[in-house]
């Protein structure tokens, strides 16, 4: 792809991938490797990527608009880049279908995307009025059918689970009596029911959080299978990428960067020593699958956040492939 092509795509005002120029210097691309975007969603890294190197580079999506933006980015990049349909999850046998087998880097940007979020109609936010839905897929059960049909303490374990939610009970509580006079069928109808319920009030000089913000969360997270998602992709990454292979994760909240770190740890072969005053040690088990350059997460700096809002709850982890079988017995 030209570097005129690749700066038009990463131009696009629609989508501003976070902590972009530490990714690509993460990834140390170079020419030849091949490289997977398992979060294709507005193609801001595949473009970065595609102008940092000549690379052969997959990208992959289970949301249908974000592959018709991806058609129009094939067409424009040509053959170096090959969109794949489907989930990040999956990424292995939806390589295999085209003849991949191992490749040297993968960059995955967990969560929902700028594009689902603004949209109305896909119903992942309480901004505007939309249908509540939340799949990213447009395919399977939906955040209706959570809420219309789970019984009350599943969907007080949905929100207290993925969301982090204390009074996950009242609102669920709510959320069943509500529905039995007139079943939730948009955003706002959810959102008012558990502003109800939790009765959280505006303190004058404090910012203000919506109270359906962690329940929402938690249903979009439960209805995407999120979490297992990306458990699934870290296992296949452990196994599709070369020595020397670099993994770049991008999460948003604390339950996904938590599940990156552990895994990361776990496959470097660090036990954490119980005081963050005392080092991480190796620990006597199967050979460390992955090294780590830095132990902590990387974080957007004060100039992208004021850039990007958005941005300031991303954190970036890394780390490289050793050349250790990855068919060894971990902790999860």
């Amino acid at each position: 792809m030209s570097h005129e092509a690749a700066a038009t795509l990463l131009r696009d005002p629609g989508h501003v991938p976070v902590l972009l120029d530490e990714i690509i210097h993460a990834l140390k691309l170079e020419d030849s490797d091949i490289v997977v975007d398992g979060t294709f969603g507005g193609g801001g890294y595949s473009a970065a990527i595609l102008q940092s190197a000549d690379v052969t580079l997959y990208g992959i999506d289970r949301d249908p608009t974000a592959l018709e933006r991806g058609a129009a980015f094939t067409a424009a990049v040509g053959d170096s880049f090959t969109l794949l349909p489907g989930c990040f999850g999956d990424m292995e046998t939806l390589l295999e279908g085209v003849g991949v087998s191992s490749v040297d880097a993968i960059v995955l940007d967990i969560g929902v995307s700028s594009f689902q979020i603004d949209q109305a109609e896909r119903g992942f936010s309480f901004m505007q009025d939309g249908p509540l839905d939340m799949r990213m897929s447009r395919a399977g059960e939906s955040a209706a059918d959570v809420v219309n049909t789970y019984d009350e303490e599943d969907i007080a374990n949905i929100i207290y689970k993925f969301g982090d939610e204390p009074k996950s009970r009242f609102i669920a509580r709510a959320i069943v009596e509500a529905r039995e006079e007139t079943p939730f069928e948009t955003t706002l109808q959810l959102a008012e029911v558990i502003r109800g319920a939790v009765r959280v009030s505006r303190k004058k000089g404090k910012k203000f959080t919506h109270p359906a913000t962690k329940s929402f969360q938690a249903l979009r997270i439960h209805v995407n299978d999120e979490l297992g998602e990306l458990d699934r992709a870290l296992d296949a990454a452990e196994r599709l990428l070369k020595p020397g292979g670099r993994l770049a994760v991008v999460s948003f909240h604390s339950l996904e960067d938590g599940l990156v770190k552990r895994f990361m740890i776990d496959r470097a072969g660090l036990k954490p020593s119980g005081s963050r005053h005392l080092p991480q040690h190796a620990e006597v088990g199967p050979p460390p699958t992955f090294a780590l350059r830095k132990k902590s997460a990387i974080k957007p700096g004060d100039a992208e956040v004021a850039r990007n809002p958005r941005s300031r709850s991303s954190r970036l982890r890394v780390a490289i492939r050793t050349d250790a079988d990855a068919g060894g017995k971990h902790e999860t």
